[in-house]
């Protein structure tokens, strides 16, 4: 493999030799990293959602030929998914987004190898192997966070293997760049992938990156469509013909989701508190099997949709005359996330949010006896709303949702039931689920590196 890089390198630094144009000639070699690590990302992407959804199926499968034997597998699939990640690699667990955030945050070249514990291959490798086995038990993940911090690490690993000679880039620009390729692959929503650049990993101004996440994005997201074709994450939704009281459904349906999505944020970053004082390696344990086995007893003895992402549920509510979920699945949908997010084994949170948010807006239409298009209006509004909730990001909760369902006549609906969900979640705590995951990274990491401080964002951004 190191032959066949140092031929590439050899022959690369052949053909630009040849370009008399210096500035011409830095701008193509800074921009060759972004284009390769994007087509990379694109690719990889695509696969894991294959192998994802997959995964999914055999749990469906398993479920349909003995429900039983789901108290067996989830407690079998819980247990390995978390030792794999504590095994070989700790900082894959959980979402990703946090470590990706630490990592920009930690991103000059003093604290290089404490970024390597959040972005690295064995991080890819771990992430997709722990996911995958995670949500065959069960698990109420998604995989657009990992997807997110797989793409920071290929991102961060194509800048890794330049060349001396090479024009080097921004390696917090590299790490940007690869989070919103990854997203915008993930969800094939380029818009989102830009949006959750600025709104969430920014904390500066775009100027100095935009160029690198633009090209990541495009790039990234070609590539998907060109494997996948140009699907819609969810599909196209019927909108039209809306009531004229629609805008009082979005302003309702808003608030309650974006409360119950921070409630529910709230809750995990309490649980990750009280986890925090466990000794011993068996009280980790323990907390798995009970965590396996409280699901495992909603599936089987309540309701099956428990399970997984839940975008077998978003479509069933959208598409299908199935449209008001039974009132207690906003609740199945929320205690998923919080007894499979705690486990500290691999998965996101943005895939259950969207679909515990639309099953909100399902149930309430179905009290209120909307119509057909409003109840949809409800459902999409619902899942930005919740998922606002969590992020804290209400434009990019709502570019994603409209991007998802091509919903561009709804633009300012959502972008209404982002903003309401992002004011009265302020009520509950006045900072994200992943503000105060990165905060729990940044301290563990302290914690190992035995160093006197680290050094914040504002404090080396003029070294990038």
């Amino acid at each position: 493999m190191s032959k066949i890089l140092n031929y590439l390198r050899k022959k690369i630094k052949q053909l630009f030799d040849g370009i008399r144009n210096e500035k011409i000639k830095e701008n193509l070699l800074q921009a060759i990293p972004f284009w390769a690590a994007s087509l990379i990302t694109g690719m990889v992407a695509i696969l894991y959602a294959k192998v994802f959804s997959y995964a999914e199926g055999i749990t469906s499968l398993i479920f349909q030929y003995k429900a039983w034997l789901i108290f067996i597998l989830s407690p079998v699939c819980f247990i390995g998914s978390w030792w794999i990640v504590r095994k070989f690699a700790p900082y894959s667990r959980g979402s990703g987004i946090p470590q990706v955030m630490a990592a920009i945050e930690l991103g000059s070249p003093k604290t290089d190898s404490t970024i390597n514990k959040l972005l690295s291959i064995p991080i890819i490798i771990v992430k997709v192997i722990s996911s995958t086995i995670f949500v065959i038990g069960g698990g109420v993940i998604g995989r657009e966070g990992p997807t997110i911090q797989i793409a920071g690490s290929i991102f961060r690993k194509i800048n890794e293997i330049l060349p001396d000679w090479w024009p080097k880039n921004s390696k917090r620009n590299m790490i940007m760049s690869g989070a919103a390729a990854g997203l915008a692959a993930a969800f094939n929503a380029p818009l989102g992938g830009i949006m959750f650049a600025i709104e969430e990993l920014a904390e500066t101004h775009m100027g100095s990156f935009k160029t690198s996440v633009l090209s990541g994005v495009i790039i990234a997201g070609l590539l998907a469509q060109s494997l996948s074709g140009p699907y819609l994450y969810l599909g196209y939704p019927a909108v039209n013909n809306l009531s004229h009281y629609a805008l009082l459904d979005v302003a309702l349906v808003a608030v309650i989701a974006g409360l119950l999505g921070s409630g529910m944020s709230k809750i995990i970053v309490r649980v990750f508190k009280w986890k925090a004082k466990f000794k011993f390696t068996y009280q980790s344990v323990f907390y798995l099997l009970i965590c396996s086995l409280i699901l495992a007893s909603l599936a089987f003895f309540i309701n099956v949709s428990v399970l997984g992402s839940g975008k077998q549920l978003l479509t069933v509510s959208l598409f299908t005359a199935n449209k008001y979920s039974i009132w207690y699945m906003p609740l199945l949908r929320i205690a998923g996330p919080i007894l499979s997010f705690t486990t500290g084994a691999s998965g996101g949170i943005f895939a259950p949010g969207l679909s515990a948010g639309g099953s909100i807006g399902s149930v309430l239409s179905g009290w209120m006896g909307l119509s057909s298009t409003d109840t949809n209006l409800m459902i999409l509004s619902g899942m930005v709303a919740f998922l606002t909730g969590i992020t804290r990001t209400p434009f990019t909760s709502a570019i994603l949702v409209l991007e998802m369902t091509d919903g561009h006549s709804l633009i300012l609906q959502l972008m209404m039931a982002g903003i309401l969900a992002n004011l009265v979640s302020m009520f509950v705590d006045k900072n994200s689920l992943y503000h105060y995951l990165k905060n729990d990274y940044l301290n563990e990491l302290h914690v190992e590196e035995n160093s006197e401080e680290l050094i914040p964002f504002n404090a080396v951004i003029k070294e990038t």
